[in-house]
């Protein structure tokens, strides 16, 4: 019996997975790498929500979030969009690092952590 679920995979990867009350998002991007920082925010955010609420949670329920900038000059930016995304009373742990990704017109790169 496999009580690990696994949302939207292939070969490679889920981009989801469960197990019991625990849900682990992979990385996720906006769909517009042209798009400034608000919007790939935004977009990301956006998977963020659908993977959870097929997952069976939402972003109440999240635990931790790692934020992956190409550059610091955007987290104003991205903390522009994500304080109105955010639950108030439930603002999860989170981390921000400038990183490089795998593809350079990406800004941001989320990964969650989140219960049911």
């Amino acid at each position: 019996m496999n009580d690990i679920v696994r949302i939207d995979r292939n070969a490679r990867r889920a981009r989801a997975s469960a197990f019991k009350d625990l849900v682990l998002l992979a990385g996720q991007v906006a769909d517009d790498k042209t798009a400034g920082i608000e919007e790939q925010t935004r977009q990301a955010l956006a998977k963020v929500d659908a993977l959870l609420a097929e997952a069976g949670t939402d972003k109440s329920r999240v635990l931790s979030v790692t934020i992956w900038l190409t550059s610091m000059s955007d987290y104003d930016g991205f903390n522009a969009v994500w304080d109105g995304w955010v639950v108030a009373g439930s603002e999860p742990s989170r981390a921000c690092a400038k990183v490089e990704l795998a593809d350079p017109a990406y800004r941001v790169e989320l990964i969650v952590t989140a219960v049911r």
